[in-house]
């Protein structure tokens, strides 16, 4: 008997399928050294600040897609544990190309929280409409809590005095949370928005969205592309952040020192 073979199991699944990954573990601890280091003024202030977002910015992607897969692995699906989903390792979750260096491009160019990797679902051993929604609906709710927590902690802690650059690091991960929650909430076929409502639609609407599903990032990428309707959707995300109290010169101060290579 092997080491694997004699660990303890949870419903059927190994305990190291719960554990957090090695790769997750060092993006939570480049994310606290980069954060101590900014706060300090260790270093070059761009490029600490620089790994302060990045990395803030991939562990909620981690958190985005954890999220999920607890939610589908609560509602019967055990082979997202047997996966590796639940060890928050974003090399798990997709390619890394489209999954983790694609989201940061469009982070450091555009200021963009774009949805990342995306787990696999089995669909089939979930049973009830709503479970599927809940499952589509735990990554996006991630966001938004993850963007409530930052605001508040910037409006608590910024009182308080410190680094402007700390902060609008904080203001720049605030913002992005609030893009990422709102692109996610479109009803996009094959992104959470339109996964949310594709188990309540009628079969004729049902096949038509699974045949536009495999093209959701390129509609989404069209729509935002359109001056209209992405128009609409930043006028939605700076109302959002004035509601929040989100100060807009502080994020575009994050955004403006993450770009390293213009400083």
């Amino acid at each position: 008997m092997t080491p694997r073979d004699s660990e303890p199991l949870v419903l059927g699944v190994p305990r190291a399928a719960f554990r957090p990954s090695p790769v997750f573990l060092a993006l939570v601890a480049l994310l606290v050294a980069s954060a101590v280091l900014t706060w300090h003024g260790i270093g070059n202030v761009r490029l600490t600040v620089f790994g302060f977002v990045v990395s803030g910015w991939l562990v909620s992607l981690c958190l985005h897609e954890y999220a999920h897969a607890v939610v589908a692995y609560r509602s019967g699906d055990r082979g997202v544990a047997h996966r590796g989903y639940l060890t928050l390792n974003p090399l798990k979750y997709s390619h890394p190309l489209l999954s983790i260096a694609l989201p940061v491009v469009v982070v450091l160019l555009g200021g963009i929280g774009l949805p990342g990797g995306a787990v696999w679902v089995d669909r089939h051993v979930i049973p009830g409409r709503l479970r599927h929604t809940l499952v589509s609906l735990a990554g996006p709710a991630t966001n938004v809590l993850f963007a409530l927590v930052l605001v508040v902690v910037l409006r608590l802690g910024a009182a308080g005095g410190g680094p402007v650059e700390f902060w609008a690091a904080v203001a720049l991960l605030a913002f992005l949370q609030i893009t990422a929650s709102l692109l996610n909430l479109l009803p996009v076929p094959g992104l959470d928005g339109g996964n949310m409502i594709q188990p309540w639609l009628t079969s004729p609407y049902r096949r038509m969205y699974d045949l536009f599903a495999p093209y959701g990032f390129i509609l989404l990428f069209a729509l935002l592309w359109n001056p209209t309707i992405g128009g609409w959707f930043f006028t939605a995300v700076f109302a959002i952040g004035d509601l929040l109290g989100l100060p807009p010169w502080l994020y575009a101060t994050g955004l403006d020192l993450i770009r390293f290579w213009q400083g």
